[in-house]
């Protein structure tokens, strides 16, 4: 069969399986996913369609992308990229690690696929790279066959110099693979390499931008995926994933406003479509949540954790229930610690059901809020308790995310030592784990390890001491709240007016236009009023 290209502007047609099995007839209906060529070997008529599978897994949309690959499938039964296709959909490379059932079933479509012996040597690599990662699941683990397969899409990329999907998913392989925690970030760098080079080339690429902002959701790279973002919700318009994940690079970068219209805008396409989309709304409610606690908008960042409630977790899709409880507890635990309510942290209870986990978080805050209080009893049955659930969420099957809540360990332990009066080793701990995120990054809304350093500095009189660490904080993480107001306390105990007005200035443009009431946004402002 004549191998066909179509470089498919995939913003044509939302296709169906009732579509498909209709002769694949399409309806245009203003869906837009970039601009996707991957030629294949295959019917003519499932080219379009195969590309905007692939345009539909560049944008994470699994479970759609899935449902189109099945459909090409259908209409042509041996094209044997459809069954690869169907496999990288249950591969879900930056989320979340395949269970057993999808390791079968990813490891017989490749066996399909294999079997239908594809045309053209570049397909057959294409399996044979996937394949790496389905084969011997039971000798060798997650880390160690995604290793694999990214070496196997090295091999890809390097025998198709022309073929920039193979560049694409190199990259994104780099990305899946490697050190969980690697302060070097030398794979997001090659990455980063890659798809600037294929940006230039294709700017309407929606895996291409999508990759470049997740190589660079980290402090020290933020800045550089900065034009990508500004980009990938315009290049992907109905993907919800691709219309929220900007506001990585924005909530990374301080950009309030940014990072809001981008979740607001997500929610409103995943409201329109007809699929399961219950963790798209609440991924982009976490950042919503988060972003509005930083412009001081407190009324809106519980109108998240109320619209949460609302949600019954039967509704959510089965995959993503452990999600739904772990927003439960952090958004109500950062919606206490960022507005200092101390004794509301305190008094939070943990996700009823949830793995331990999730409620690990819930005795993070309560160790937070009992140092503040100085109240050394409850902080150290906040670390008995935190400690307790992390050994136990380590026997789980997803012990090997354990290893993510090193720094927060160290948190814990630290605000026990303070409420104990050993400040010494407080210090100790949170400039630890402060070094360490400065490394290896944290979570967009995670409250950062740094500011909690200064605030402690601040709290034992220390203000110039703090003040260091506050502005180091606020260049890893800009323009939160907190972070700027406790410097400019700090700078006014120091008597560095200049500053202090400084920090005041940037907080009230922060929150310009917010439906705030916070008392530190007014004494801001009564600040810069006196000057």
């Amino acid at each position: 069969m004549k191998l066909r290209s179509a470089g498919v502007v995939l913003s044509l047609t939302l296709w169906s399986l009732t579509a498909v099995a209709d002769d694949m007839h399409h309806h245009d209906l203003g869906e837009k996913l970039g601009t996707v060529s991957f030629p294949i070997s295959c019917s003519p008529a499932v080219q379009k369609p195969f590309e905007r599978g692939l345009a539909l897994l560049y944008s994470f949309e699994y479970e759609e992308a899935d449902n189109q690959f099945k459909a090409v499938a259908a209409k042509d039964a041996k094209c044997a990229m459809a069954y690869w296709g169907q496999a990288m959909s249950l591969y879900h490379q930056l989320w979340a690690r395949p269970g057993k059932e999808d390791l079968k079933r990813g490891a017989d479509l490749l066996v399909r696929a294999k079997g239908l012996k594809p045309a053209t040597g570049r397909e057959r690599e294409y399996i044979d790279a996937l394949t790496v990662f389905y084969s011997n699941t039971d000798k060798l683990d997650h880390r160690q066959r995604a290793d694999g397969y990214a070496a196997a899409m090295a091999g890809v990329y390097q025998h198709n110099p022309q073929d920039r999907e193979a560049g694409v998913l190199y990259a994104l392989a780099l990305l899946a693979s490697g050190p969980e925690r690697d302060p070097s970030q030398a794979n997001a760098g090659k990455a980063v390499a890659i798809l600037n080079k294929l940006f230039d080339e294709q700017p309407d690429h929606p895996g291409i931008a999508h990759y470049i902002i997740h190589a660079c959701d980290n402090p020290s790279m933020a800045g550089i995926g900065l034009a990508a973002a500004r980009k990938y919700a315009a290049i992907a318009p109905s993907s919800p994933h691709a219309v929220h994940m900007p506001s990585h690079i924005f909530a990374r970068l301080g950009l309030w406003q940014d990072d809001i219209h981008s979740n607001l805008a997500a929610i409103a396409v995943a409201d329109k479509m007809q699929m399961h989309t219950m963790h798209h709304r609440m991924h982009s409610m976490d950042f919503l949540n988060y972003a509005y606690l930083q412009i001081g908008d407190d009324q809106n960042a519980k109108a998240q954790i109320d619209r949460l409630a609302t949600v019954h977790k039967q509704d959510v899709e089965q995959d993503y229930r452990d999600y739904y409880d772990n927003m439960m507890a952090s958004f109500a635990a950062r919606y206490a610690i960022e507005r200092r309510q101390w004794k509301e942290a305190l008094a939070l209870q943990p996700v009823a059901g949830a793995t331990p986990g999730i409620q690990a978080e819930t005795f993070w805050a309560h160790a937070v809020a009992a140092g503040h209080l100085r109240d050394a009893a409850a902080a150290q049955e906040s670390l008995t308790h935190y400690e307790e659930r992390v050994e136990a969420f380590k026997r789980s099957p997803k012990g090997y995310l354990a290893e993510g809540l090193k720094d927060e360990h160290d948190e814990v332990k630290a605000w026990a030592a303070y409420a104990r009066g050993n400040t010494d080793e407080a210090l100790r701990l949170l400039h630890a784990a402060a070094d360490d995120q400065d490394k290896i990054g944290k979570g967009e809304s995670e409250l950062p390890a740094r500011e909690m350093l200064a605030d402690m500095l601040l709290e034992l009189n220390r203000p110039q001491e703090a003040l260091a660490e506050y502005e180091v904080s606020l260049k890893t993480d800009p323009n939160r709240f907190n972070g700027l107001y406790g410097a400019a306390q700090a700078a006014e105990m120091s008597q560095q007016k200049q500053k202090a007005a400084g920090f005041y200035a940037q907080l009230v443009n922060n929150c310009a236009g917010s439906n705030s009431d916070r008392p530190e946004l007014e004494r801001a402002k009564t600040q810069m009023a006196a000057r």
